[in-house]
C-alpha cells in the first residue's frame, strides 16, 4: 500500500492530467469556433472590399490615359514633386500646377488627354501633368478610404514572383496607415517587402481568385486593375480587425469556460476510480523506470518489478519492461562498440576530406599581382569525399593551365584516384605545352596501374595570357561555356576525346579558342546540370545557362554563388547526387592591352 503522502501526490497528478486533457479540448473547441467566426467576417470583408475595388478602377479609368500615367510615375518616380498631404485642405501646390498647365495647353483637359495628347508634350508639362494627375487621383482614393472606413488604400505595380511591391501611390490620411503617422505613409516609387501570404493574395487576384491575406493584426485585399508594360496593377486595402477579433474572443472565451466547467465536474468524479485500478501500480513500474534510468541497475529494477502482482494489463506492461530492460543491456554494450567504430571512421574521412581539398586551390585571389585575369573555383562533394577536382596553376609567366574533372564513381575510392590523377596531370603539364600530349600521357601513365578499371573525364586547357590564346583539348568532359564581353554564356561544342583511363591509345585533338578582354570561361562537372530536385527533375543545360546569365557580368566568384543558389533553390530538400565542382576565369587582356 502507499502511504497518504504519496496517494495525495499521485492524486494531484492524475487532477493535473484530466485538467490537461480538459484545457486541450477547450482550446480545440476556442480554436475552431474562433476560426469559423474570423472566416465569416473576412468572407463579409472580401465582399465589401470587392464594392470599393471597383469603385477605385472607376476613379482610375475617369483618366483616358491612365496606363500612360501609370508607366510616367513609375519611370519617373524619383523625379516626381508630389504633393501628398493635399487629402487635408492644405495643398496649394497642385491647384496651381494644374491651372499653369491649363493656361499652357487650352482645351488639353488632364482627365480626358489621350496617350498621343500627352506624348506630343515636352518632358516638363508631361511631368506637371503626371504629378497633377497622381495628386487628384491621391485625394479621390482618400475619398473612398474615409468613406468606407478602410485603414489602407494603396495602389501597387508589381510583377512575379510578388516578393516585393512597387508602390504606385497611397492614401494619406495621418494615423490610418496601420496606426503609423502621417510621415510614415509610403510615397511614390517605395519598394515594399510582403509576406508569402501577401505574395499569394497578389498572384490570386491576377488570376481573379480568393485576394485576402493575413498581415499580423490586419487583413489585405488585393484587387486586380491592369496591366502596363508586362506588370500588373494591383489595387490594394487594409482593414484593422483587431477590435472585431477581440470581441470574437471574448464571446468565444465564455462559451468555452461553460462547456470546459461541465466536462471538469464530471472528471473529477472519476478520479478516484481511475486512481485505485491504474495509478497505484502504474507509479510502481514508473518509479522503477525511472530508477533504471538514472542508475542503469537493471538487476535490482527488475527484482522490484516482480513484485507488483497486478494480473492486468499493468502486469503485463510490467513483464514488458523487464524483458526491454534485459533488451536495453545488450543494445547499449553493442552500441557503444559501434559508436567508437563510426566515430574512428568519420574522423579519419573528415582528415580525408580536409587533405583533398587542401590539394586544390582554396585562396582567392591567387596571384594578387596578376591582372591579366580574375579565377574563382569551388567544389562540394556529395559525401565527405568526391572524385571531382579542379585545379589552375601557372606553367610559365605567360601559361596559365585548367584544369576540370570528374572521376568514377564517389566516396573514398574516388577521391584516392582522383588525387593520384591531379597529381599526374600536372606533372604531365608541367613537361609539355600541348594539352592533347599532356591528356595522352596522364593516360598512359593512369592506365599502367589502373587495375580496379576507373576512369574519369577531364578538360585541359592552357591559356597564353599575353594574347588571350587558349588551347584546349577534351576528354570525355561535358563542354564549356563561353560568355563574350557584352553577350551572354553559350555553349561551346568542341570534338570529344576518350576518358582518361579507358584504354592506353586513346587520342586527344588540341583546338583553339581567342578570348578578348572581358571573355569568361565556365567550366563544370556534370553534377551541375544533372542536379534534380524532389519530382525527379534535372537543371539541364538551359537551367544551366539561366543562373549563369543572371549574373554574368559580375566578378567569377559573384557568377558561381549564383549558379549555386540556383540550384540550392531547385533542389531544395532532394540528396545532393553528385560533386558540384565549377570553376569562372575572366580574360582581363595581356600586359600590352592594359597599358
Amino acid at each position: 500500500m502507499l502511504d497518504k503522502t504519496k496517494f495525495r501526490s499521485i492524486l494531484r497528478q492524475l487532477a493535473i492530467l484530466f485538467l490537461i486533457g480538459l484545457i486541450v479540448i477547450g482550446w480545440i473547441t476556442y480554436s475552431s469556433q474562433l476560426f469559423r467566426t474570423e472566416t465569416s467576417i473576412k468572407n463579409q470583408q472580401e465582399t465589401i472590399a470587392s464594392d470599393i475595388a471597383e469603385e477605385v478602377k472607376i476613379a482610375v479609368n475617369e483618366y483616358t490615359a491612365s496606363n500612360w500615367l501609370f508607366n510616367f510615375w513609375y519611370e519617373h518616380s524619383d523625379e516626381m514633386l508630389i504633393e501628398y498631404d493635399s487629402a487635408n485642405n492644405s495643398g496649394k501646390v497642385t491647384p496651381a500646377k494644374a491651372e499653369t498647365f491649363s493656361s499652357r495647353h487650352p482645351g488639353l483637359h488632364i482627365e480626358y488627354a489621350t496617350e498621343e495628347e500627352l506624348n506630343e508634350l515636352n518632358y516638363t508639362d508631361q511631368k506637371v501633368c503626371a504629378e497633377v494627375a497622381y495628386s487628384w487621383i491621391l485625394d479621390r482614393l482618400d475619398q473612398i478610404k474615409m468613406a468606407h472606413h478602410v485603414d489602407y488604400l494603396f495602389i501597387v505595380m508589381t510583377e512575379p514572383p510578388y516578393d516585393t511591391q512597387f508602390f504606385a501611390m497611397s492614401a494619406a490620411d495621418p494615423g490610418a496607415v496601420r496606426g503609423t503617422n502621417y510621415e510614415e505613409v509610403y510615397p511614390l516609387g517605395v519598394t515594399v517587402e510582403v509576406n508569402e501570404s501577401q505574395q499569394r493574395a497578389m498572384a490570386n487576384a491576377v488570376k481573379e481568385l480568393n485576394h485576402l491575406a493575413d498581415a499580423g493584426n490586419y487583413v489585405d485585399y488585393y484587387s486586380y486593375l491592369d496591366n502596363v508594360n508586362g506588370k500588373d496593377i494591383i489595387i490594394g486595402m487594409t482593414y484593422d480587425l483587431s477590435n472585431i477579433e477581440n470581441e470574437i474572443r471574448n464571446v468565444t472565451v465564455n462559451n468555452t469556460l461553460a462547456s470546459v466547467t461541465g466536462q471538469l465536474i464530471l472528471s473529477l468524479i472519476c478520479l478516484f476510480m481511475v486512481y485505485r485500478l491504474i495509478i497505484s501500480p502504474l507509479k510502481s513500474v514508473q518509479e522503477n523506470i525511472r530508477d533504471y534510468r538514472e542508475t542503469k541497475d537493471s538487476e535490482t529494477v527488475i527484482a522490484n518489478l516482480k513484485e507488483i502482482n497486478s494480473k492486468n494489463e499493468i502486469g503485463d506492461l510490467k513483464n514488458d519492461v523487464i524483458e526491454l530492460a534485459e533488451e536495453i543491456d545488450d543494445y547499449v554494450a553493442k552500441i557503444e562498440s559501434i559508436s567508437a567504430e563510426k566515430h574512428r571512421i568519420e574522423s579519419e574521412l573528415d582528415m580525408a576530406k580536409r587533405i583533398q581539398l587542401s590539394m586544390m586551390p582554396r585562396i582567392f585571389p591567387p596571384y594578387p599581382d596578376r591582372n591579366e585575369f580574375e579565377i574563382y573555383a569551388s567544389v562540394e562533394p556529395a559525401r565527405e569525399v568526391g572524385g571531382d577536382f579542379y585545379d589552375f596553376f601557372l606553367i610559365d609567366k605567360d601559361h596559365l593551365c585548367l584544369v576540370m574533372a570528374d572521376v568514377s564513381g564517389k566516396g573514398v575510392p574516388a577521391a584516392l584516384f582522383m588525387m593520384g590523377s591531379k597529381i599526374v596531370i600536372k606533372n604531365s603539364a608541367m613537361l609539355m605545352n600541348s594539352p592533347a600530349k599532356i591528356l595522352t600521357r596522364a593516360n598512359e601513365s593512369i592506365c599502367e596501374n589502373n587495375e580496379q578499371d576507373m576512369f574519369l573525364t577531364v578538360w585541359l586547357g592552357i591559356l597564353e595570357l599575353s594574347t588571350g590564346k587558349l588551347v584546349a583539348a577534351n576528354a570525355g568532359h561535358e563542354y564549356p561555356a563561353l560568355m563574350r564581353a557584352g553577350e551572354k554564356f553559350e555553349i561551346i561544342k568542341s570534338k570529344h576525346g576518350f576518358v582518361i583511363g579507358g584504354f592506353e591509345d586513346a587520342i586527344y585533338m588540341d583546338y583553339e579558342l581567342q578570348l578578348e578582354p572581358g571573355d569568361k570561361l565556365f567550366l563544370y562537372t556534370d553534377g551541375l546540370p544533372e542536379a534534380t530536385n524532389g519530382d525527379n527533375e534535372m537543371l539541364g543545360i538551359d537551367g544551366m545557362l539561366d543562373a549563369l546569365n543572371e549574373n554574368c557580368e559580375s566578378h567569377p566568384e559573384v557568377i558561381l554563388n549564383g549558379v549555386k543558389n540556383t540550384v540550392d533553390g531547385f533542389v531544395k530538400e532532394a540528396e545532393q547526387f553528385d560533386d558540384l565542382t565549377m570553376m569562372c576565369i575572366e580574360y582581363k587582356g595581356g600586359c600590352e592591352s592594359e597599358e
